[in-house]
């Protein structure tokens, strides 16, 4: 029998950042994956600027810019009436080298650390292999499938199976975490449900090489090209592409031949290779649970949504980033059940958040479509046509592109859990498609540049930090934290931006860069404190003045 501390089953781009994230804790961990390779499927293209501040903090953002698209390509979505005729409006956006020079100029605590990445799923996961590969904590087994577990008060016993030669292997592991997709195993056995609506769209997608960029970029390089029956993404600004084409309800496209699809989207003929090519369908699910004692699910074997807003993956890196340091500080046995508890009370509330601005986004691709429908004849010179265009370019700025602004979603929700400290009065209000920098507990401590250039970010500790910013004697704090075996560093800062932006001069930042209490003076019993914010008791903290 094989013993490890935390079996991750799939190694897809969750299982793998789960594997990263411990490693990062010091602790080992195994990823076993049923595929014998990383996926051929494209599935994302974005990783949002919240997921590349959590890459960041394991020492992966550099490494995966590598494979991402160039950072001086743009982000702009154009909408046009068919890709070989007329632009009808666009929403620019700046490059990711434009985006850091912006974070450097505008420091007010709005924006993410990190700018966003276009990146393929395709792309992403091979890079998330090799580094878990090279750390010497973290194994992964590819081809390897989880068959069957049992669990009791110690411990997970776990027999995978190898596809290709039939091998068996037991895993004795203190914790096991699904990372196994939308029809997890993991789940299944554990018999949670989902809920929410299945089958909500279907769309037909079109992954292929081509070179013919004097079509295919027509209009620029952009990274998004739409239409109301779907959309072009350009996976590498270059000769890979990817068509998402919305079928009409009732249609599942089982049938629908791929070039055909293809040839009539794009509104000509022209030379391309076709790598993958599938119908699929989008849900809107959500697990009722994210635990069952000894065994967790993250990514999408507990949520599923529309891809609109892109906050499949990138949820499902807050997922790894939120368990990974409280196994790890379970397996080093000072965190308790209570931090364990945490996870789903934290993260299932902003998987549901997600899955309703998701849908609103849809929603509004409904409208869009209608647009499309009700313009008229969008072809040719003619004034009339030229007029139509012009009208249907003026809706569809109208209806905006908040699926690609949701900044609230993105890095703006709050944790509310057991191990967050209370405070009176009502916490700001939430709004996914906007965001307002906030230090109330459970909230992401705002980036902010310090005075010296370095950010605050960069400077936390790999656990808790105390960050202060007054000068003030926090010896008792860290004598209290020692007793309790709890990790905290302390960060005392001199910097007038991040005092005006934090507006408390103590804050208890969380190793996953959330503000687990904040205070003018330190709490009057400091023990309690870290007793909750480690999950080893639930208590009420006072709030200090």
């Amino acid at each position: 029998m094989i013993n490890v501390p935390v079996l991750i089953a799939g190694g897809g781009p969750v299982g793998l950042t789960l594997s990263l994230e411990l490693a990062h804790q010091g602790i080992r961990s195994i990823v076993a994956e049923r595929n014998p390779t990383t996926t051929r499927h494209p599935k994302m293209d974005l990783t949002n600027g919240r997921s590349m501040e959590l890459y960041r903090r394991i020492g992966m953002a550099d490494r995966l810019r590598k494979v991402g698209v160039p950072e001086q390509s743009p982000f702009d979505i154009v909408w046009v009436d068919r890709l070989a005729s007329h632009e009808l409006c666009r929403f620019p956006y700046p490059s990711s080298a434009q985006a850091k020079q912006i974070r450097q100029q505008r420091n007010d605590g709005t924006l993410t650390l990190e700018a966003p990445m276009r990146v393929s799923q395709i792309v992403i996961e091979p890079a998330l292999k090799a580094a878990a590969d090279e750390s010497p904590l973290a194994e992964t087994w590819f081809g390897w499938n989880v068959e069957a577990f049992s669990q009791d008060p110690y411990g997970v016993t776990t027999q995978l199976r190898h596809g290709a030669t039939g091998e068996t292997r037991e895993v004795r592991s203190q914790y096991l975490v699904g990372c196994d997709g939308g029809n997890s195993t993991v789940r299944r056995q554990l018999g949670i449900e989902l809920q929410g609506a299945s089958n909500a769209a279907n769309a037909f997608m079109v992954h292929f090489r081509s070179d013919a960029r004097e079509l295919l970029q027509r209009f620029g390089v952009a990274w998004h090209i739409q239409t109301g029956g779907g959309t072009l993404i350009a996976q590498n600004d270059k000769d890979i592409w990817t068509l998402q084409a919305f079928l009409l309800p009732g249609v599942t496209g089982e049938d629908l031949d791929p070039h055909t699809v293809l040839r009539d989207w794009i509104g000509t003929d022209f030379d391309y290779e076709i790598l993958q090519a599938n119908p699929w369908r989008a849900h809107f699910l959500v697990a009722d649970s994210y635990r069952k004692d000894r065994v967790f699910i993250a990514g999408d074997a507990c949520h599923q949504w529309m891809p609109t807003g892109g906050y499949g993956m990138n949820c499902g890196v807050a997922d790894a980033a939120n368990l990974g340091w409280k196994l790890a500080a379970a397996v080093q046995r000072w965190g308790g059940e209570a931090l364990l508890d945490s996870y789903e009370q934290e993260r299932r509330p902003v998987a549901q958040m997600s899955l309703q601005t998701s849908r609103r986004h849809l929603d509004v691709r409904g409208q869009l479509a209608q647009a499309y429908a009700s313009a008229g004849d969008l072809s040719g010179d003619s004034p009339q046509a030229a007029a139509r265009r012009a009208g249907l370019g003026r809706r569809i700025l109208e209806l905006g592109n908040a699926e690609n602004e949701g900044w609230g979603a993105e890095h703006g929700y709050r944790y509310d859990s057991a191990i967050n400290a209370r405070e009176p009065g009502e916490p700001p209000a939430f709004d996914p498609l906007s965001y307002t920098p906030s230090t109330w507990p459970g909230s992401r401590l705002p980036h902010v540049f310090l005075a010296d250039g370095t950010a605050v970010y960069d400077r936390l500790g790999a656990w808790f930090t105390l960050l202060v910013l007054n000068g003030m004697d926090v010896t008792q704090f860290q004598r209290a934290a020692s007793q309790a075996g709890v990790p905290v560093q302390v960060l005392s800062i001199a910097d007038d931006t991040a005092s005006r932006i934090y507006g408390s001069p103590l804050l208890l930042v969380r190793p996953d860069q959330h503000v687990a209490w904040r205070g003018k003076t330190l709490p009057a019993d400091s023990a309690a404190l870290l007793s909750r914010v480690a999950g080893q008791v639930v208590e009420k903290v006072p709030a200090t003045a």
